[in-house]
């Protein structure tokens, strides 16, 4: 576990682009644009995760991408070049940053469009909608459920307001965490949201590191655990978690984390990957990059989390409808069902 903080930790870090004038030096050892090229091709040759699963053909990406350039190359083309070199990748975790631009993939832009927070306010929150902390929650009109929107793993956990939050709706008969369009952030609070659905400690699942100059070089499986809270928590009642393709980062390391919980069940899309630890370093002219070291599985040691987590049902929204949300009805009905049944079981 050490070894994962040290990682979240310099996720953050990275994650600020304000930051990186403070963590790295001013001094430039080389302009030039061909050793610029190699030097971040080849960390990332030595460094990346996941080649194998995205079908990443590095080497035919250098001879594409490395002819572009010639020694009075501008700033901007040089730039354009090498951020364009990274998107190959498929990877929203990978990111060129320099003083006057930052490079990314965005995937979740070609995605379908699955959430209108407008339609759960108007037509499913009872009352008036509450804000604490982080969160935006309300009980489900005509239905005893307790309907929570969680937007950005950004920003800490509130354990305060957790304890609020779970005790309102301790009395539900089930409860529902919308992570769509949850683009990630702070990956402790992973833990500390978790913790409140447990009562043993449970390995969830596993992650390991590239740690060789082979593409398939790996270090060992590390064990990732969630463990109880010793505050509030909402447990022996189903949670649904919604999901979809701009679920990503945090959200999808959330969702892979739920695969082992059997009182938590994904409705929605896949989410949009991410579930790889990134970390970053400093070109010779320096310019930032960042980009996923680590591959995450669920408990089979299967690796799927970085082209995203497979909901336990698809589900799509309608537009034709501007007044009904299908994902969050579907969620409504499996909580309904479950609790109308006798033999207290809850099947995927």
């Amino acid at each position: 576990m050490k070894k994962w903080f040290k990682l979240i930790f310099l996720i953050l870090v990275l994650a600020n682009c304000s930051c990186t004038k403070w963590f790295f030096g001013k001094d430039l050892a080389s302009t030039d644009p061909f050793v610029n090229f190699d030097y971040l091709w080849n960390e990332v040759d030595r460094k990346y995760a996941y080649f194998s699963l995205k079908k990443v053909d590095w080497d035919s990406v250098r001879q594409a991408y490395r002819p572009k350039l010639n020694s009075g190359i501008s700033q901007d083309s040089l730039f354009y070049i090498l951020g364009s070199m990274l998107n190959e990748l498929r990877d929203d975790h990978t990111n060129l940053m320099s003083p006057f631009n930052i490079s990314r993939y965005n995937q979740s832009k070609n995605e379908m469009d699955n959430f209108d927070y407008k339609i759960v306010q108007k037509y499913y929150i009872y009352e008036t909608e509450y804000t604490t902390g982080v969160f935006q929650h309300g009980f489900v009109k005509k239905h005893n459920i307790g309907y929570i929107r969680y937007k950005t793993f950004l920003g800490d956990i509130s354990e305060s307001d957790l304890d609020y939050i779970l005790e309102r709706y301790g009395n539900t008969i089930g409860l529902i965490i919308d992570l769509r369009e949850n683009g990630g952030g702070n990956f402790v609070n992973i833990l500390k949201l978790l913790s409140r659905f447990t009562n043993t400690k449970s390995l969830v699942m596993y992650n390991r590191t590239r740690n060789g100059p082979g593409r398939e070089d790996f270090g060992p499986f590390e064990p990732f655990y969630i463990s109880p809270s010793g505050r509030a928590r909402y447990i022996d009642k189903p949670i649904i978690v919604l999901i979809d393709r701009g679920s990503y980062s945090a959200s999808t390391f959330f969702a892979l984390a739920t695969k082992a919980m059997d009182n938590i069940y994904l409705i929605g899309d896949k989410t949009g990957g991410g579930g790889g630890l990134p970390n970053g370093g400093q070109l010779p002219n320096g310019w930032t990059y960042r980009f996923s070291i680590t591959q995450s599985y669920d408990l089979k040691k299967v690796n799927y989390a970085e082209e995203g987590v497979e909901p336990d049902h698809y589900c799509q929204m309608n537009w034709l409808h501007s007044t009904r949300d299908e994902i969050l009805e579907l969620a409504l009905d499996k909580i309904t069902n479950f609790a109308q049944r006798t033999d207290n079981s809850y099947e995927r």
